[in-house]
């Protein structure tokens, strides 16, 4: 699997505290391609790729009738859970602390996709594509250095329509500007 370029790199000047409950937040197609990749403990980027394959081989190998948890890898180590849910084409993947509450984490995760899914009217895989700094702002008004935000789609969905209001605000100043300067010169 690769990492395309939209997919949040490694920053090594910034390291998450060691008190993460999430150490990281994964959407993997059913090719094994990363289509958001958000690790809070910042492994090194051939070591974040390893972990990507190696969870993906993990998950497409079990059936949809199984529970969505996994406990340690050869990656994660013995005190990470991996716990998923599958949408059509798309793996949902956040990496915790084996002291989290599955369930609680599973919730977490369809909040997340029913933020997506609000904002981009039935999300698919090309929104998570074509979108990805959208996707990445949504995804930091839930969780934001490896520690859970905000669960309530209500607030979470203020949240990004206030800063698209804010954007379109700011795009439409900036073209009187430009209208402004134009008709001077």
């Amino acid at each position: 699997p690769t990492i395309p370029a939209g997919v949040r790199g490694v920053d090594t000047a910034r390291k998450a505290p060691d008190n993460t409950m999430i150490e990281a937040i994964l959407i993997i197609n059913n090719y094994g391609q990363a289509r958001l990749a958000r690790f809070y403990n910042k492994p090194p980027f051939n070591e974040q790729k390893k972990i990507i394959q190696e969870c993906f081989q993990l998950l497409s190998k079990r059936s949809d009738r199984v529970c969505n948890f996994l406990e340690g890898s050869s990656s994660w180590g013995k005190n990470i859970k991996l716990i998923y849910r599958h949408y059509a084409t798309l793996y949902f993947v956040f990496a915790v602390d084996a002291s989290e509450s599955e369930l609680g984490v599973l919730d977490l995760i369809q909040v997340f996709v029913e933020a997506l899914d609000k904002c981009f009217e039935n999300v698919c895989e090309l929104d998570l594509i074509f979108y990805a700094d959208k996707v990445n702002y949504i995804l930091d008004e839930i969780v934001m250095g490896g520690m859970v935000l905000e669960t309530s789609l209500k607030q979470i969905l203020q949240a990004v329509n206030g800063n698209l209001q804010a954007k379109k605000a700011t795009r439409g100043r900036v073209k009187q500007q430009k209208a402004h300067v134009l008709k001077r010169s």
